[in-house]
């Protein structure tokens, strides 16, 4: 129908069932695009330049809560760690957004997108961070944590490898074992969506021969909580 009345615009009088035979003949579907993307295509076009924001929290022996606030690219699931604290403040949350930007090493302009729960710590302060940089802020709807799937991920992931396994004594403490496993995370964890590489490209080792293969060393990370292997030198 919409193809008749495009032909009818043009002054061609022609019928629709005209125009399905037509296209019958010569195989063709009814979609005006013949060729393009897949879902899976498209959805990774959208994730190149998007990020995503939110807290999580951890106790620590002496039962004080401290807040984690970190980042994560979608495209490549790269997790940024912008600050822990024990009172986040809007101020305090708006100075690690700006920190964030000038981390980003320029890759800032690559984003236009942040995703982000409607937490009160969010204030506009740390918003204008964001737009004036040109990234448009997304706010997901209230109660639906897995609009920010891609966070709400990381989030047990980070826990079920990493901190529910630990004591943590203070602030400090918990940075240093967040930064170290994000380190791993970031550059040696294998990432299924990734096809099993990480986050951060690295060179690919050359093809081992067997007597490498024989020949493998363990790294152990966080007094071996977590593994990393490589050929021995």
């Amino acid at each position: 129908m919409r193809i008749a009345g495009e032909c009818r615009r043009l002054g061609v009088r022609v019928s629709a069932t005209s125009v399905r035979n037509l296209l019958r003949r010569h195989r063709l579907g009814p979609t005006p695009r013949r060729s393009g993307p897949t879902w899976s295509q498209f959805l990774r076009a959208q994730a190149a330049g998007t990020l995503a924001c939110d807290f999580f929290t951890v106790e620590t022996i002496g039962l004080t809560r401290l807040y984690v606030l970190f980042f994560v690219e979608l495209d490549r699931r790269r997790v940024q760690l912008a600050g822990i604290t024990a009172h986040p403040t809007g101020q305090w949350v708006t100075q690690a957004a700006r920190n964030l930007l000038m981390d980003l090493d320029g890759r800032g302009h690559h984003f236009r997108l942040l995703i982000r729960d409607r937490d009160a710590k969010f204030t506009a302060a740390f918003d204008t961070v964001f737009t004036a940089a040109r990234i448009q802020i997304a706010k997901i709807p209230p109660r639906a944590p897995r609009a920010n799937a891609f966070a709400e991920r990381w989030v047990r992931t980070v826990r079920v490898e990493c901190l529910d396994w630990l004591l943590i004594r203070n602030p400090r403490h918990l940075h240093r074992v967040l930064d170290r496993y994000l380190e791993h995370y970031n550059t040696a964890r294998p990432h299924r969506s990734l096809d099993l590489s990480a986050p951060v490209a690295t060179t690919p080792s050359p093809p081992a021969t067997l007597a490498q293969i024989r020949h493998v060393q363990r790294d152990d990370i966080l007094g071996g909580l977590i593994h990393e292997y490589r050929h021995a030198a």
